[in-house]
């Protein structure tokens, strides 16, 4: 279960030392059946904050979680301004280096999948094909009354016509989509119900204090045990609904390798941690491999 965040993470014990050889990667890859776990450093680079990287979001902002969102109507309507407003900002974000080579990996044969943290979208919009979405995806929306899917895109549409010339300035976008805005830059937002059963609506995210569905979770545990390799990209790995995956691949005696600027809480169960940015380093991966990347694709919407 994902609680309410701490504000930061930092390491308590005697952690290897990160390396700025790509190499191990490089070898790895090389052999195929690499499994890939992502967060919120490899979408930095499309412009979308990570939450505990240097000037990370949770220094100033505390997710949603679900019993708030859940206990009553003004969580709500301060949740869904500040969605919205950050969902334009999500609908522009584009792919980068890290996102197109992952998929140009996964088009070479050379990853057994993609796990990812993150709620952009940014994955499939470079082309991975079957990622997991481990916390769900902002561009789908379900009803807590009749269990209904729909669009974001189509949620968005209606919370245009019934808030005209909703445009506060936010302070910041955050990595779950949610804008940063005051009490009073929310106002009296209007929030829309279904259209099926006229229930509450939810983006199709897992909050904090909000279970992973076990059937992902398994899901996920079936491709740590099918791969050869663990790859975590981009992720301080802070959390349990990350961490386990890396846990369960060490204890089965898999290589894990990381690639992330700063220390992780996974770092003791890693064979290596490349401390480079995402995208140069999977950029000089690709290189080394002889693999070409695609350009820009175009983002979520």
């Amino acid at each position: 279960m994902r609680m309410r965040p701490t504000l930061s993470w930092a390491p308590t014990e005697d952690l290897p030392p990160g390396t700025t050889d790509p190499a191990p990667v490089v070898d790895a890859l090389s052999s195929g059946s690499v499994l890939v776990l992502s967060g919120a450093g490899i979408s930095t680079e499309s412009g979308i904050p990570d939450y505990r990287g240097e000037g990370g979001s949770l220094s100033r902002h505390t997710p949603m979680t679900y019993q708030d969102f859940t206990g009553g109507a003004q969580a709500r309507r301060r949740y869904w301004a500040r969605s919205h407003l950050g969902w334009r900002t999500f609908g522009r974000a584009r792919p980068n280096a890290g996102h197109r080579a992952v998929a140009a990996f996964g088009r070479h044969g050379l990853l057994s999948g993609v796990i990812t943290q993150n709620v952009d979208g940014l994955h499939q919009a470079a082309g991975s094909e079957d990622v997991v979405d481990l916390h769900g995806s902002l561009d789908r929306v379900v009803c807590l009354s009749c269990g209904s899917f729909s669009p974001r895109r189509e949620l968005a549409r209606r919370l245009e016509e019934a808030n005209a010339g909703f445009g506060p300035v936010a302070a910041a976008i955050n990595p779950d989509g949610d804008a940063d805005l005051t009490d009073a830059q929310v106002g009296d937002f209007r929030v829309v119900s279904c259209t099926v059963c006229g229930g509450v609506l939810k983006p199709d995210v897992v909050f904090f204090g909000e279970a992973v569905p076990p059937q992902r979770v398994e899901h996920c545990r079936e491709l740590v045990r099918a791969a050869d390799f663990l790859l975590v990209l981009g992720s301080s790995l802070t959390v349990m609904s990350g961490l386990r995956f890396v846990r369960q691949a060490a204890q089965a005696g898999k290589p894990v390798l990381i690639v992330n600027r700063d220390p992780t809480r996974g770092d003791r169960h890693a064979v290596t941690r490349i401390a480079l940015p995402l995208g140069s380093a999977l950029t000089t991966v690709a290189g080394r491999l002889g693999i070409p990347l695609d350009d820009e694709t175009a983002g979520p919407g």
